[in-house]
Formats: structure tokens, C-alpha cells, sequence
């Protein structure tokens, strides 16, 4: 731990260095005028209304970017007004040529083209707010702000109203937001935060209401103050969304199969709500949900054996998500698990059943997909006192596989009747300076003879403490998580086997697979302390993950049995030069440990980025690994030596403004003094013919060259055999995106990707010394005489003696898929929609002596593929 120690000590002692006195900036007050309901002006885009003449404009906004604290080439004015259930907000962007205004459309939550935003901290705690942007084409944007500007959740979906309209001076904005879409205290003289940004397309210029440094430590704290609140009445929010869906799979069908007939009808209903219990806690819950119109999550394949990790799309788990994420090991360092591991994974809520169904001979069977979610409810908000609080409960339906011969019928359990929870609590001290919280989660199953290996109960939890000083500069951040797992003896054994914990590796003295437990308790945590403002920052600490923490039944966990120190600095200008907007450097090492003591890695980095004046951008970095060893490599096996490896990457991105851009990346990372390497290259291309139409398309391809890839592990009279292959593997994709935005609230949206994986194995090998300094030391390569390939099986006569020893599957493949999605959506009134989907779906394994072209038009173009139809139709009742 010496390495350790000696990096802290450096930290620590190049920290003071790095401060110096932050800027004081005057917060700039608005006072704003009640107005009775009679006198609320009209959202039409033209500011008429008398109720306007009640309030003076507010101007002079101020240049954020790119070149902050100066004149904007226009200037911006805003006027606050409130009844007693709605906001109101009129917006005058000063405009010297009105027709090269850019009128682009979009989605909701599209920000194209040029638009003006208003940001409210009605709770005033300097951390969270909520923002609205209204483009000069009426197309909404609406995100829920955390983190003091870190977090930008656009899947927050509230009920608001805007009108624009362009005129000889430029263009103005009518909003409309109701009281019951905010959450506010009771007191009866409030002050809110407000913040105002307007974006000038054809310069790409922001400018604001209130100053803010680019280079401060965040974006809600720094906000202005609104005055003049005094009689706002809290309103409880009350929605009900009822849905009802129709949706027809048609697909091949296959002879004697009695569960593929060749389509299948399903008529579906169920129900959204959100209850306000107070004008801070709200209670939204759901019945029977249905994501049909989510996009497919894109085609991937790991060959390191670790789950792929894939973000949240359904709407009911990605709204309020951040009072509910602790992903305890998030750090600005290159960390490979850093912001994914986290106590609370929505994602396993009705994931795919775990369970399978066993045929026999003349058999067929069928299950679900996904797990049913019979209901879920959320509980979340914050007081006026600083708490933030969130509790999720979730019950998601036992699932079976049907299994036929095509006369009888039997079933079993694939997915057991399963409980989720998650509650979750923080509160603010300090002036909103200091945070304390904590989390706890339990799953617990009704566990039958089929899906007995899955844990009977599984609880974790979290304190997490956040110190800001110094006007927020500096920070110090820590957490701690445990876990607790119960289960069979088998289901544990299964456990300690895992990927994630590998107890049975034979050169690990720490751990042991131990067959007669029926649990396992882990601990981890995360601790660091950062410089988060001016031009250097800074972040250093560490990382750990017992050997039986264990996060994966409700949350998401690569690894167990891991110690990690780290440290970033990045120096940054915001500064325009001659023809640099702004750019930055960054510096990290990561240090990895076991808990028996071995040091398993060292990784340094260096990258940056560079905005030119053209707005276009250019990144590049570079990785170097001195010091590697794997415990995972061999799956159970001895820690294997890996050699030192380089990677460097370089990207461009171009003017984004532009209807013709694009951006590239190229990625090229080798093993020193060995044939390993690992090739990529990816780039998206859109095209923006007109406002309404946008085209994309993201072609990748990578190649990876790898001489020690695992395959299998055998035993040979008393050793084992860990036998790995030198692999050839190509990836391709090239998914094409079509958004057609015909008004901001009618839209049609097209996706679809054709992918494939191929991998060939050659000059398959055995480990021999796993620790070896020399890489050919390592392994002993197998004849041609002491394999011989039958039906897909090597057999392997390793002493030559005539006799088979032992035998592995031929591991050669090629994975071709094709999804796509397309969605007709309608907002035909402001929370209620109207979904047509179309859905297709092709997923096999094809020929591995194809090209890759030649497995795509073989497997895709001529194959039959599964449609699905659907239409979906919701109403939102509001209150």
C-alpha cells in the first residue's frame, strides 16, 4: 500500500497550490407583480396584455459563451408575472435581421435552432431547480436540475404552455407554467433562484440573465433571486393518465410449433397517476405499464463474460431518477466502473425472466420476454426543510414458460413473484452547503423448484456525506455501501463462482468457495476531495468493493474484491484566443488493488479537447498501462499477467449548427511486445435538409486481435485446463435515424440498425504459468495432432497417447441482428398522446466463413423478420 500512500501525500500536498479566492458576483433581483385571475394575460406569443404593464422588463443579459462577461450581439428581456395557480413569463429577443432567425424543429426536448429558457430554484436550497426553453418554433424543452447544475434530467415531462411569434424587432415568448408543476414552501414571503439563457444559433452564443462564471463551481448556486412572492397558495398536483394499447406480432411460422402460428393478438390497458399529498411529496404510481413505444436497446456482445450495462428508457423510471441514483463510485477519474455501479438499478424491474424452461425431445416451448410489472408506486420529493426524500415499491408478476409436444402441455416457473424497494433520503445543512443521506433497498422472491438458484432475499444500503467551503470550490465526498444476500446452498455457491466474485480462483489465500452458506454480507465505498471551480481542478481518493459485496439483484456491479486510488486534474481556459473558443487538458493515474494485497493495475491518461472558433471541436487522448494483471481472465482461473498496453484515441466534431455535420472518432489501443490489438472507428453524419427533417446515420467498425481470449476450462487428471485462442473479431453496425417533426407536438420517428459480431478462433492454447514475465512463457499451444474438430467439438489428445483427454466446443462465431422502430407520436392535448409503433426484429447466428457484408444480406435481407404493431392511446386527467 505504499504506492498508495505516497499518491495521497503528493494530493495533498499539490491541493493548496491549486486555490485562490473566488470572484463575488452581486446577485441580481427581480421583483415580480400578483395579478388576479381575471387579469392573467393570454399565451399567444404577443405581449399585449395590460397585465405586462405591471411589471418593468429586466435586461442587459450578459455573455456566457463564448466569450463570458461580455456585451451579447443581442440583448434579451424578460417580465415575471403569478396568479394564484400559474407563473408567467414573457421573453423579447432583440433581433437586427428577424428573417435569419433559425426556426428548427424537433421533439420535445430538442433544442435546435434559436431559444430562450427560464431556470426556478422555487425551493431556493442552491442544488435543484427546474427549467423550461421555448424555441423560436414553439417546440418545449423541460429538464428537472440536480446536482447544482451536474444533472440535467430531460425525461421530467411536465404540463406547461408557450407561444412565440416573430416581428420587425426580433421575437417574443408568452410561458404559462402552473403552480402545481413546481414545488415550493408555504412561507409567506418566499425567494426563489431564477436564471434566464437565451441561445443566439448563428453565432452559437449563450448569454444570460444573471452572471455566471463558466468556470464556476456550479450552475444553481449562482443563480439571481426572484422577489415579491407573497401570496402563493401551494397546489397539490393530481394527474391520471389511463392507457389502452392494441398490438399484433406477425412472424414465420414454424411447422408442429403450436406457439408460432405465425402471429399473435394481445389487447392491453392499464394506468399512470401522479398524486400530490403535499406541494413538496408527491405519489406517482403505475398499473400494468406498457413501454412499446421505447426504443430497442442497440445490439452488443462482451466476451469478458461481464453484463453489458444499458441505460433506463421507460418513462415511469426515468422520471425523479436522480433522488434515487447512488452510484457510489462515480469520480471524474478514468475509473471502468466509475457512474455504474450503483445500489439501484431500475433496469433489473421487470427485467428478462432468469429462469429457463427445459424440453425434452419433440418439445417446444415459450416464455416472456420481460417480467411482467404488475404495479409500481414512487414517493418522492423535497421539504422546505432540506429533506429529499424518495421511496419506490415495485411487484412484478410470477412468470412461466409454456412447454408443448404439440398434444400435451406442462409449464414452469422461468421468473418467481419478486418485491422491489428503494427508499431514499438526503438532507441539506450548512446553507445548503453540506449534504447527508442514505439509502436502503430489499428484494425478496417466492422462490419455487425452477428458479431456486436466484436469492431468496437480498437488502443494501448507503450514508453518503457531500462538504462543500470556499463558495463551493472544494469539496469532500464519501460513502459507504453494504450488502446482505440470502439464499440456498446453492444459490450462494453460484454466487461465489460468479464473474463478479470468482472465489474459486486457485492462487487467491483470501477467499474460498464455501459450499455451506446460506449468505454473504460486503462492504464498499467511495471517498474524495476536489477542487470543482476556476481554471485547475482537481479530484483525488479511493474506491473499494469487498470480496462479497454483492449489488446486482437491484442494482449494478462489475466487480467485487477491488481497491482503487486515483487522482484527476484538469486545467481549463474559457478565455477566447485568436482561434480557440476554449479547450482543456486532463491528467489521471488509477492504481488497482485486491484485498489479498496484490497490485493488479496502473493506469495513466492523458486527454483533452480543443473548441475552435468555428465551433467545431477536436479531442484526443492517450492511455498507458504499465502494470497489468487480471483476475477475471481465466473465469475462476490464477491471476493472469497481462502485458503493458498503449491506446490512443482521436475525434472531430463538426459545426453543429450546420445542416450537413458530423463527427468522428478513431481508437487504436496494442499490447506491448505481443500481437494484441484493438481497432475502431465510428462516426454519425446528419443531414438537416429542411427544419422539419433530420437524418442520421452512425456507421461503427472495430477489429480486435487478441492471442490469450478464454474459451473453456477442462480438467486434465489433476490440473485444470484453462484454454484460451488467439481471436479475429469484427463488429459492424450502422444504425439510421429519420425524425420528421411536423409540428412540436406530432412526429415520426424512424430507427433501425443492422449489426454483426464475427469471431474466428485459431492456435488454441493452455496456461502454464499464468504469472510469467515472458509472454510466451504463459501458455503451451496445442498441436495439430493433438486436436482433431467433429461436429462442432474440439477433441483434445494432449499426451498423444490415442485416447481422448478432454474436449471444448468450437467457440468460432457470427451474431447478425436487425431491430428497428418506427413511431408516429401525437400530443393532441398537452399530456395526452397517441402512439403508432412499428417494430421489427431479426436475431440468429449466421455463417462464420461470410464477410460481413455477405452475413448481413444473408441473414437480414432474406429472412423473414418478427413485426410488431401497436397503437397506444393515453388521456392525462389534470388538476
Amino acid at each position: 500500500m505504499n504506492r498508495f500512500k505516497s499518491c495521497i501525500v503528493l494530493c495533498l500536498f499539490f491541493c493548496p497550490c491549486l486555490m485562490f479566492a473566488q470572484d463575488t458576483i452581486a446577485k441580481r433581483i427581480y421583483n415580480t407583480q400578483f395579478i388576479g385571475e381575471m387579469e392573467s394575460p393570454k399565451i399567444d406569443g404577443i405581449i399585449n396584455d395590460k397585465a405586462w404593464d405591471k411589471v418593468e422588463w429586466s435586461g442587459n443579459y450578459i455573455e456566457w459563451s463564448p466569450e463570458e462577461n461580455t456585451e451579447p450581439i443581442e440583448q434579451t428581456q424578460l417580465k415575471v408575472l403569478y396568479d394564484e395557480k400559474n407563473l408567467f413569463v414573457a421573453f423579447r429577443c432583440f433581433d437586427k435581421d428577424p428573417k435569419g432567425i433559425v426556426k428548427r424543429l424537433s421533439r420535445r426536448d430538442g433544442f435546435d435552432g434559436d431559444w430562450v429558457e427560464i431556470n426556478i430554484d422555487s425551493f431556493h436550497d442552491l442544488r435543484t431547480a427546474f427549467s423550461f426553453t421555448t424555441s423560436v418554433s414553439g417546440v418545449k424543452g423541460d429538464e428537472f436540475i440536480s446536482n447544482d447544475g451536474a444533472t440535467w434530467d430531460n425525461t421530467w415531462n411536465p404540463i406547461w404552455y408557450t407561444k412565440t411569434n416573430i416581428d420587425e424587432a426580433g421575437w417574443t415568448a408568452e410561458v404559462r407554467i402552473p403552480l402545481s408543476q413546481l414545488r415550493f414552501s408555504k412561507d409567506e414571503g418566499q425567494v426563489w433562484g431564477i436564471q434566464s439563457t437565451r441561445r443566439y444559433f448563428r453565432d452559437e452564443e449563450r448569454s444570460v440573465w444573471q452572471r455566471s462564471p463558466i468556470n464556476a463551481p456550479g450552475w444553481v448556486s449562482s443563480f439571481g433571486e426572484l422577489h415579491g412572492l407573497s401570496e402563493l397558495k401551494p397546489q397539490k398536483q393530481l394527474e391520471i393518465q389511463p392507457y389502452v394499447v392494441s398490438s399484433l406480432t406477425r412472424y414465420e411460422s414454424e411447422d408442429g410449433n403450436p406457439f408460432r402460428d405465425g402471429s399473435d393478438f394481445k389487447l392491453n390497458a392499464g394506468l399512470d397517476g401522479k398524486i400530490g399529498v403535499t406541494n413538496d411529496l408527491t405519489v406517482d404510481f403505475t398499473i400494468n405499464p406498457d413501454f412499446g413505444q421505447v426504443e430497442a436497446d442497440p445490439s452488443a456482445i462482451a466476451l469478458d463474460g461481464f453484463q453489458i450495462f444499458f441505460p433506463e428508457q421507460r418513462p415511469f423510471f426515468i422520471e425523479n431518477k436522480n433522488i434515487y441514483d447512488y452510484s457510489f463510485s462515480s469520480t471524474k477519474a478514468f475509473l471502468p466502473t466509475g457512474g455504474i455501479d450503483n445500489l439501484f438499478y431500475s433496469r433489473r424491474v421487470g427485467r428478462s425472466p432468469q429462469g429457463f424452461a427445459p424440453t425434452n425431445a419433440e418439445e417446444f416451448s415459450t416464455q416472456p420476454s420481460i417480467s411482467t410489472i404488475l404495479g409500481a408506486a414512487k414517493f418522492s420529493g423535497k421539504t422546505r426543510d432540506g429533506w429529499s426524500i424518495g421511496v419506490l415499491e415495485s411487484v412484478t408478476s410470477e412468470e412461466v414458460a409454456d412447454i408443448s409436444d404439440g398434444t400435451n402441455e406442462r409449464n414452469v416457473v422461468v421468473e418467481p413473484l419478486t418485491n422491489y424497494f428503494v427508499s431514499r433520503v438526503q438532507k441539506d445543512f450548512n446553507n445548503n452547503n453540506t449534504f447527508v443521506g442514505g439509502i436502503f433497498t430489499g428484494v425478496n422472491r417466492n422462490l419455487s423448484e425452477n428458479v431456486d438458484f436466484l436469492h431468496k432475499s437480498v437488502y443494501t444500503g448507503g450514508l453518503d456525506i457531500t462538504h462543500q467551503w470556499k463558495s463551493r470550490a472544494y469539496y469532500l465526498k464519501g460513502n459507504l455501501v453494504f450488502s446482505t444476500i440470502n439464499g440456498n446452498q446453492d444459490a450462494i455457491a453460484r454466487t461465489q463462482q460468479s464473474i463478479t466474485h470468482l472465489f474459486q480462483r486457485e492462487d487467491a489465500d483470501h477467499v474460498a468457495v464455501d459450499t455451506s452458506r446460506t449468505n454473504l454480507t460486503g462492504t464498499g465505498g467511495t471517498f474524495m476531495l476536489g477542487k470543482a471551480s476556476g481554471n485547475w481542478r482537481f479530484e483525488t481518493g479511493g474506491t473499494w468493493r469487498s470480496p462479497e459485496l454483492e449489488l446486482n439483484d437491484i442494482g449494478f456491479q462489475l466487480v467485487a474484491d477491488d481497491i482503487k486510488h486515483f487522482t484527476w486534474v484538469q486545467y481549463r481556459t474559457t478565455k477566447p484566443k485568436e482561434e480557440v473558443r476554449s479547450y482543456a487538458i486532463n491528467y489521471t493515474h488509477v492504481g488497482t488493488y485486491d484485498f489479498q494485497g496484490n497490485f493488479n493495475d496502473l493506469t495513466f491518461r492523458v486527454n483533452g479537447w480543443v473548441n475552435l472558433n468555428n465551433n467545431w471541436w477536436i479531442n484526443g487522448g492517450t492511455i498507458i498501462s504499465p502494470h497489468r494483471y487480471s483476475n477475471a481472465a481465466l473465469r475462476g482461473g490464477p491471476r493472469l499477467r497481462r502485458q503493458p498496453w498503449f491506446d490512443y484515441q482521436v475525434g472531430l466534431i463538426s459545426d453543429s449548427r450546420k445542416k450537413m455535420r458530423f463527427n468522428m472518432n478513431f481508437r487504436d489501443l496494442y499490447d506491448i511486445n505481443a500481437d494484441n490489438n484493438y481497432r475502431e472507428i465510428n462516426a454519425t453524419l446528419t443531414y438537416q435538409p429542411t427544419n422539419a427533417l433530420q437524418v442520421s446515420l452512425a456507421p461503427f467498425y472495430s477489429k480486435n486481435s487478441k492471442q490469450l481470449q478464454y474459451v473453456s476450462t477442462t480438467d486434465f487428471g489433476n490440473a485444470s485446463r484453462y484454454i484460451n485462442g488467439t481471436i479475429s473479431q469484427q463488429t459492424l453496425r450502422f444504425p439510421l435515424r429519420i425524425d420528421y417533426t411536423i409540428t412540436p407536438n406530432l412526429s415520426l420517428q424512424y430507427w433501425g440498425q443492422p449489426f454483426i459480431s464475427k469471431g474466428v478462433y485459431k492456435d488454441f492454447k493452455y496456461i502454464t504459468d499464468a504469472k510469467a514475465e515472458k509472454f510466451e512463457d504463459r501458455f503451451s499451444t496445442f498441436t495439430t495432432p493433438q486436436l482433431n474438430l467433429t461436429e462442432g467439438t474440439f477433441n483434445v489428445d494432449e499426451d498423444l497417447d490415442g485416447n481422448m483427454d478432454y474436449s471444448f466446443l468450437d467457440p468460432d462465431f457470427s451474431f447478425v441482428q436487425w431491430r428497428s422502430n418506427m413511431v408516429l407520436r401525437w400530443e393532441y392535448i398537452p399530456g395526452s398522446e397517441l402512439y403508432l409503433v412499428w417494430s421489427q426484429d431479426i436475431a440468429q447466428f449466421g455463417d462464420v466463413n461470410d464477410g460481413l457484408f455477405e452475413g448481413l444480406n444473408n441473414n437480414i435481407l432474406n429472412k423473414k423478420p418478427e413485426n410488431i404493431f401497436l397503437i397506444k392511446a393515453t388521456y392525462r386527467f389534470a388538476k
